[in-house]
């Protein structure tokens, strides 16, 4: 029996609506209108097209979106500043810094520098290492993402067998730790499994599975565990179009839920970005409601 496909797309939708009623009373009680600030350096297609979608959705939710470009040999100091500067204005509910930044950028550092407050990625260490404890307030959207979409099954995570493979500061590492906080026993893989030869072998036991390496069909089907969660967050652009890093037709025939690529993980990256937002403003006003 072929797997179940899980729509991201119908995810999105939901937790979207969900966003925008709490923007309404948001706006309705407080009379606030939420600000979400992006600092780009450079840019790049890609950060082009990931900057004009957040700017679409926000305009759609009524968020106010503005974006500090720095020119592309701004100085590490000088990209610090313009962080800095965002802190301080008190209009601005969140911040974003847009990836790729030029190579002289010490990506790590800017994301240091962000207000915990304000941090809608939940990237500061502050925010991070609020997840070991289980208790974050944001965490990084790729990772919540990937792990809405296995809540949509219905899969109970309690001592299941988890595989993660990338360990990226913004999917694998801070995922392995959700996943751990609901229970699950989470095995982390990355080139060095690779090198050594046993990627094949951890993922074979993983009953839920989690790939995020981009690399075009990496995973093959027959190694997908029969009844496996499968999540691809892999987007992978070729000649024929766009793949993940799972190869989808084989592992369907093993999976019992599996991600598509597009559709899948994608929808649901822009609309966690707002739904961090919120968050940040509700806790710096002491409401969860």
């Amino acid at each position: 029996m072929a797997a179940i496909i899980i729509d991201g797309t119908k995810i999105a939708d939901k937790i979207k609506r969900a966003v925008s009623r709490d923007l309404k009373k948001i706006r309705q009680s407080r009379g606030d209108v939420l600000k979400l600030a992006a600092l780009q350096i450079g840019g790049s297609p890609s950060s082009e097209i990931y900057l004009k979608a957040q700017r679409r959705l926000a305009g759609k939710l009524g968020i106010r979106y503005c974006v500090k470009t720095l020119k592309r040999n701004a100085s590490q100091a000088a990209a610090e500043r313009a962080i800095t500067g965002l802190n301080g204005d008190k209009t601005v509910t969140g911040i974003i810094v847009h990836t790729p930044v030029p190579k002289h950028i010490d990506i790590k550092r800017l994301f240091a520098k962000i207000a915990p407050g304000k941090d809608v990625e939940g990237l500061n260490p502050a925010n991070t290492g609020k997840l070991v404890y289980a208790n974050w307030v944001v965490a990084p959207c790729t990772a919540k993402a990937c792990l809405r979409l296995i809540d949509s099954t219905g899969v109970s995570l309690n001592g299941k067998e988890a595989v993660i493979v990338g360990h990226s500061e913004i999917v694998g590492k801070p995922l392995s730790l959700m996943l751990l906080s609901r229970m699950a026993t989470t095995t982390v893989c990355h080139i060095g499994t690779y090198r050594k030869g046993l990627l094949k072998d951890h993922v074979r036991r993983g009953e839920i599975l989690v790939v995020s390496v981009g690399k075009r069909c990496l995973i093959k089907g027959d190694w997908i565990r029969k009844g496996a969660v499968v999540i691809d967050v892999g987007i992978n652009r070729y000649k024929g179009g766009v793949a993940g890093d799972v190869d989808f037709d084989g592992a369907k025939k093993k999976a019992s839920y599996i991600t598509p690529v597009p559709g899948g993980v994608g929808p649901l990256t822009a609309v966690t970005l707002m739904e961090n937002l919120v968050a940040l403003y509700k806790n710096a006003k002491g409401s969860k409601k």
